[in-house]
């Protein structure tokens, strides 16, 4: 779909953002909206922010020019608050809460929950990394596809919360499968029956923590529960048992398909940027590089979903947000906006390369993770699973692939996937496809979505791309490139049987078809390019 024929009367960006439009590739529509429309009035009267100066300055000035919603506000904005378990556990969370508040909550919780016992646990991630690529390995090395999403991305953060709340991971597996439920009921546009399968969801989660914090109560251990519920010589004031089930609800919503998604796109740009693989090759610096850009350029939470309430009258871009509007910040636009990011498109970890973390080297906020009062409790829990995790995949399976192409799950508030099916690349199966510039008319800069790993060279417009099988990968590629280049002007010159072969129009299927299947994940639009 068109951006100018989208957003020429765009009334509501958040029912664009979960449009079917925007799911593979949401960012046109985000520069859309900072161009023309930043401070955007959505038709449900929220207001969205997504210009990264306004985002910065919103979420630093929560407490301040904004708060969250007092008790007795909540139906206004969630009308089902009275009688829905999510959104009273929602409002009860350290997110929803302003000072004084606020500050007892997080102290409590950040005495426990420090840098120090998250680093403990990088042995065990390291343990749940290596064990999880050991599952993964047989099926790869006989040539299968593995569902890396299911098998890695999602497993990782579930055995990661088991380990550090002391839990059984089966019962650890159990409850994550209600999580994205949960995420959908809070959604600002969900249904009355999303929101009652969120609330029977939630109502097991509840259940089962209440009857964890008991037990940790009686039989402690090394866990952060058994720390939590326990007694401090310095500071008699306690966590009660509501105040802790909202705070293990809320780690649990906020970390667990939030680092799954992460842990997705930073392997899609492992395919995407062969050239960028070096940085998970060196010293710790570098990987915390990578992490840091693949969390600008995909954050997983494309904007807050929490109310931020206008304490008064504040105007922005010539607009007047009202004194108690509610006010979301489009998180992903932030991160790709080019007055904060140069060429903000493109992925390049040299941008975050010796700086402290989420810092570039511009001195620029990467947003994925908040900022202010509210930043994210669990971004160093993250950053630890990633940092564990993408060497290692990179050594262990240094020709993985994509076996096809990822399916998306259909949130406008989460950019997560269903499934990312992956396989080794056969050594030796590989072909160069040849852009003819005179039909394309590209001057060396034509943009192919490929699979596998795809690099162009400038300027003789020649792209490569490896796949399992040479004819699969000739055909989802000349497939792909229909929609975006003549496929008669698309020549594949050398493949792992050797000879000339031309790429069938034939081959090619209806351009419907051929945009379902373009799902354009990374961009880079007037040079190197690593779609996947």
């Amino acid at each position: 779909m068109d951006v100018q024929e989208t957003t020429a009367a765009c009334r509501d960006a958040f029912a664009e953002l979960a449009s079917p439009a925007w799911i593979h590739d949401p960012y046109p529509f985000m520069r859309w909206l900072r161009e023309h429309d930043p401070v955007h009035r959505a038709a449900s009267g929220l207001f969205l922010l997504s210009r990264h100066a306004d985002i910065y300055w919103a979420l630093k000035a929560t407490g301040d020019a904004f708060r969250g919603p007092a008790p007795g506000e909540l139906a206004r904005y969630f009308p089902h608050a009275a009688t829905s378990l999510s959104l009273n556990l929602l409002a009860s969370t350290l997110a929803m809460k302003d000072p004084p508040t606020h500050t007892r909550l997080r102290r409590l919780i950040s005495r426990d929950f420090t840098m120090g016992q998250i680093d403990n646990l990088r042995p065990s991630i390291a343990r749940i990394v290596e064990a999880r690529l050991d599952g993964m390995a047989p099926a790869l090395e006989r040539g299968e596809a593995v569902d890396l999403h299911r098998e890695f991305a999602l497993a990782l953060p579930i055995l990661v919360f088991a380990e550090l709340f002391g839990m059984p991971q089966d019962d650890m597996f159990g409850l994550a499968a209600g999580i994205g439920a949960i995420l959908e009921g809070l959604s600002p546009h969900t249904s009355d029956p999303r929101l009652a399968a969120a609330d029977a969801a939630s109502a097991r989660v509840k259940a089962y923590f209440g009857g964890l914090i008991r037990r940790k109560r009686t039989d402690p251990s090394h866990d952060i529960v058994s720390m939590l519920v326990g007694a401090h010589d310095d500071d008699a004031d306690t966590l009660s048992d509501a105040e802790l089930i909202s705070m293990l609800w809320g780690m649990l919503l906020g970390g667990f398909a939030t680092t799954a998604a992460t842990i997705d796109h930073a392997v899609l740009a492992m395919l995407a940027y062969p050239e960028q693989r070096h940085w998970l090759q060196g010293d710790a610096m570098g990987v915390k590089a990578f992490v840091e850009e693949v969390l600008r350029c995909d954050a997983p939470a494309m904007f807050s979903s929490i109310p931020r309430i206008a304490q008064r009258d504040i105007e922005l871009g010539g607009v007047v947000i009202p004194k108690n509007a509610d006010v979301r910040v489009l998180i992903a636009s932030g991160n790709r906006d080019p007055d904060a990011f140069a060429d903000p498109d493109r992925f390049d970890p040299e941008r975050f390369y010796g700086t402290s973390p989420g810092m570039s080297t511009d001195g620029k906020i990467m947003l994925s993770f908040g900022h202010g009062i509210h930043f994210c409790l669990g971004a160093q829990l993250a950053r630890v699973q990633l940092a564990e995790s993408l060497p290692r995949i990179q050594a262990r399976f240094p020709t993985l692939a994509l076996a096809e192409l990822p399916t998306r799950e259909p949130s406008a508030f989460l950019r997560t996937f269903r499934a990312l099916p992956v396989r080794l690349r056969a050594q030796g199966a590989e072909m160069r496809v040849v852009v003819d510039q005179d039909l394309c008319g590209t001057s060396g800069q034509c943009v192919l979505t490929l699979p596998g790993t795809f690099r162009q060279r400038e300027p003789d417009g020649v792209a490569e791309v490896c796949g399992a099988t040479i004819p699969q990968a000739l055909h989802v590629a000349v497939r792909l490139a229909a929609s975006q280049c003549p496929v008669a002007a698309i020549r594949v010159i050398r493949s792992e049987a050797g000879g000339d072969e031309r790429a069938s129009a034939d081959s090619a299927p209806s351009p419907a078809e051929a945009e379902r299947h373009a799902a354009r994940d990374q961009r880079n639009p007037g040079g190197h390019h690593g779609t996947v």
